[in-house]
């Protein structure tokens, strides 16, 4: 086989996440001898990616978020499509953000790019507009899903699908050291330790943070012991800890991932928005409340549409309210300090929680000997001609 040249494409931080790892499994398993080209951010231009803009253009989520920033959109995708007809690589990797890879791999098409392009995350047509499986099989070439349940929904419509198995086991998630975590930022062991997690977007922490630092006040009255740790991205460390300050709660702010692991497992329970993070906190055995909203536009379009039961993967899998789900205007500030503060103060709350995790680790096949990033790399590998 000759030297792969493979294109990646992520559009915000949970891609660049997974598109960093792939890119360490293509170079581990190719000897280093691949040539990588795409869009990514920091983790992905660690393993030596040149993005060929900045990731952060496309990380945008939401109709009412999206609108102003279409003709930036627009412009990316003539770029990015330019780009990858110029190179003509042997496969193109697009990681989640459907909106925006799936019209970059239809340009391509009419320009008569004939190479294998691949989309690593299913989009959750279970959840949200099941009509869509058709049509991502008329648009991809192949799908490599993390859920197990997923591949029979577009295998039906002819469309070949790998399960490679969730992310999330291959993170160190369970490498956190709580008792250093409390040493570094001088938390006593008798102080409560809840930890924040109100998005990774801007437009999340836009629709968040007022809700999650009034929340973390009212649980503060009667838990006046309770420290409130905000792991985030570095460019949201300045706004996170100003909003803490504004709300005179005893916060830590970090931004590392090994400082994130290490505050979830020193944490007694957590506040998260619906996302990835949230089944991190599960396999990471911390009991949770999970929290979303979202703009007015995008709410009335997600009422008609969605159809799933839950909305935070611990849920979905375990196919069960495992986490309280407080959504849309469901999540209020008496809501979420209510549910929080029985985590606190019930054991049997935290408790159950607890037991429900230890069977999603085995479900998620926690601590197996290859990696989904290592299906991942072999199946796209094995793809390109």
């Amino acid at each position: 086989m000759n030297k792969p040249v493979i294109f990646i494409i992520a559009g915000e931080a949970s891609g660049d996440l997974l598109g960093g790892r792939l890119m360490k499994a293509l170079k581990s398993m190719t000897g280093g001898d691949v040539e990588i080209h795409g869009i990514g951010g920091e983790l992905m231009q660690a393993e030596g990616l040149k993005s060929i803009f900045p990731m952060e253009d496309l990380s945008v989520m939401g109709l009412a978020e999206v609108v102003p920033q279409i003709p930036k959109i627009l412009r990316r995708k003539r770029e990015t499509v330019t780009e990858i007809i110029s190179l003509q690589p042997d496969a193109v990797i697009t990681i989640d953000a459907p909106d925006f890879c799936f019209r970059v791999v239809k340009a391509l098409k009419k320009r008569g790019f004939q190479k294998p392009c691949i989309h690593y995350v299913a989009p959750s047509v279970w959840a949200w507009r099941p009509g869509r499986a058709k049509k991502i099989a008329s648009i991809v070439d192949h799908l490599l899903c993390f859920l197990p349940f997923e591949p029979p929904y577009f295998e039906q419509h002819g469309l070949p699908t790998t399960y490679v198995g969730h992310s999330v086991v291959e993170g160190r998630v369970l490498d956190g050291d709580g008792i250093r975590f409390r040493k570094e930022h001088g938390i006593p062991s008798s102080d409560t330790i809840l930890t924040l997690l109100p998005g990774s977007r801007k437009g999340e922490l836009d629709r968040h943070v007022e809700l999650f630092a009034e929340t973390a006040k009212a649980v503060q009255k009667y838990c006046p012991s309770c420290v409130f740790v905000l792991p985030t991205l570095p460019h949201f460390k300045d706004r996170l800890k100003k909003a803490m300050r504004d709300h005179k709660l005893k916060a830590v702010v970090v931004d590392t991932e090994s400082e994130k692991y290490d505050a979830f497992a020193a944490s007694d329970a957590a506040l998260a928005a619906s996302g990835t993070v949230t089944l991190e906190l599960a396999v990471a055995d911390v009991p949770t409340v999970v929290a979303y909203r979202m703009s007015p536009i995008t709410s009335f379009i997600a009422k008609r549409l969605v159809k799933g039961s839950y909305a935070s993967l611990a849920n979905i899998i375990m196919e069960q309210a495992v986490v309280p789900e407080y959504l849309l205007e469901q999540a209020r500030v008496d809501t979420l300090s209510d549910a929080i503060l029985r985590l606190l103060t019930v054991s049997e709350a935290a408790g159950k929680q607890k037991q429900a995790f230890a069977v999603l680790r085995d479900k998620l096949n926690y601590g197996a000997d290859v990696t989904p990033s290592e299906i991942a790399a072999q199946t796209i590998l094995k793809l390109c001609p």
